[in-house]
C-alpha cells in the first residue's frame, strides 16, 4: 500500500511516499481502508522528534481518519462507516486502529468532515466539560479561534449555551471563526482591551488557548473573578510562565487539558465522549471548517502549511476519495 513517511526528523520535506507493507489483523484492533485523513499540530512536531512520542523511523504519521471497516473487528463489521484516532500510521491507505479509538460515523456525516472530527473535537470537548467545566450562560474566550482545536471550541461552547468571543490573526481567519460560531471576531492585537469592551469590564470566564506564547499573560488578564485558563498546547511554540500571585489575586484558575493522556488512564472515557457528540454531529452542531484537501503525493506540502500557520479551517489529505462518494 502507498503512505507518507516520515524518514528523518528534519521537518515536513523528509516525509516520502513509499509502498509499505499493510496492517495485519490483529486482537483489538480494526483494519480501517482511510478516505481521509486530518492534519494536526502533532504531526508538524513529529517530523521533528518534538512530541513526546518518538516512534522509531520510518514511522507513518497521521492522528485521526475517516474510512470504511476492512473485516469484522472489535464490534464493528466489514463496511462500516468509521472515524478514528490511530495517532500514528493515519497517512495511508489502511491503518489498523485500537478498537477503543474507533467510533461510529453517522450517515449524515462525510468522509472529509468525518476525518476533522475526532482529535480536535474530543479534545475541545474534554477542555470546555471535563476541564474547565463550562455552563450555559458564560463566556469563552477561544484562541487560535480559525485553527482545528479553535474551531472546534467554538462549535462545542456555542452549542453547548456559551457566548464566544474569537481571537484571530487575519480577516479570512475571522469569517472561519464566525462560520465556527463565534459572536464576536477579536484581533490578537489588543484583545484584552476589546474583552473588557465586550464584557462591560467584567472578563470572561474561560479561555481555551491551544497557542501559548506572548498572549498568555493578556489572557489571565481578560479571566473574569474565578474564570479558568485551559491550556491546551504552544502552537506558538513559546511555552508561557505564570505569576502565580496573579491567581491568588483574583481567584482564578489555570487547568491543563491533555485528553491523550487521560484517555490512557481512564478506559471508555473516549467512546462515551463521541456518543455524546453525536446528536451534535447529526444536527449540524459538529461541522468542522474543511480548508485545503491535499493528495496523498502531496503530504509533505500539507503538514509545512500547518508548520507554517498558513491553515485557514481544516487540511486533510485525501487518500481513496478520488471517485468515491464521501456521504
Amino acid at each position: 500500500m502507498r503512505a507518507a513517511v516520515i524518514t528523518a526528523l528534519t521537518g515536513p520535506d523528509a516525509v516520502e511516499i513509499r509502498d509499505v507493507p499493510e496492517p495485519e489483523p490483529a486482537p483489538g484492533r480494526v483494519r480501517i481502508d482511510v478516505h481521509y485523513a486530518g492534519v494536526v499540530f502533532p504531526d508538524v512536531l513529529q517530523t521533528r522528534g518534538d512530541y513526546q512520542m518518538r516512534p522509531d523511523l520510518p514511522f507513518i504519521p497521521g492522528w485521526e481518519v475517516a474510512g470504511v471497516v476492512r473485516e469484522d473487528a472489535g464490534g464493528f463489521r466489514a463496511g462500516d462507516r468509521v472515524a478514528a484516532m490511530p495517532v500514528i500510521g493515519g497517512f495511508a491507505e489502511t491503518v489498523a486502529v485500537d478498537t477503543e479509538m474507533v467510533f461510529p460515523l453517522p450517515d449524515a456525516v462525510p468522509f472529509d468532515k468525518g476525518a476533522a472530527i475526532p482529535l480536535n473535537y474530543l479534545t475541545a470537548d474534554f477542555a470546555l466539560h471535563r476541564r474547565a467545566r463550562l455552563v450555559a450562560g458564560e463566556t469563552v474566550l477561544v484562541h487560535g479561534a480559525a485553527g482545528g482545536v479553535g474551531t472546534a471550541a467554538c462549535q462545542l461552547a456555542a452549542a453547548r449555551g456559551a457566548r464566544v468571543l474569537a481571537v484571530v490573526s487575519t480577516p479570512d481567519k475571522a469569517e472561519v471563526a464566525r462560520r465556527a460560531g463565534a459572536d464576536e471576531v477579536l484581533p490578537v492585537d489588543g484583545f484584552r482591551d476589546e474583552v473588557r469592551r465586550l464584557t462591560g469590564g467584567r472578563g470572561v470566564d474561560v479561555v481555551v488557548d491551544p497557542v501559548g506564547g506572548d498572549r498568555f499573560t493578556d489572557s489571565l488578564r481578560s479571566l473574569a473573578t474565578e474564570g479558568r485558563l485551559i491550556v491546551i498546547g504552544f502552537t506558538g511554540r513559546a511555552i508561557p510562565t505564570v505569576k502565580v500571585n496573579r491567581l491568588l489575586l483574583t481567584n482564578t484558575t489555570v487547568l491543563g487539558a491533555a485528553s491523550e493522556e487521560f484517555w490512557h488512564t481512564q478506559p471508555g472515557f473516549v467512546g462515551q465522549q463521541w456518543q455524546d457528540l453525536l446528536p451534535l454531529m447529526e444536527s449540524g452542531a459538529v461541522d468542522p471548517p474543511i480548508g485545503s484537501v491535499f493528495d496523498l503525493e502531496d503530504a509533505a506540502a500539507a503538514i509545512r502549511t500547518m508548520d507554517e500557520r498558513r491553515a485557514v479551517g481544516r487540511l486533510l489529505i485525501r487518500i481513496h476519495g478520488h471517485g468515491i462518494t464521501t456521504t
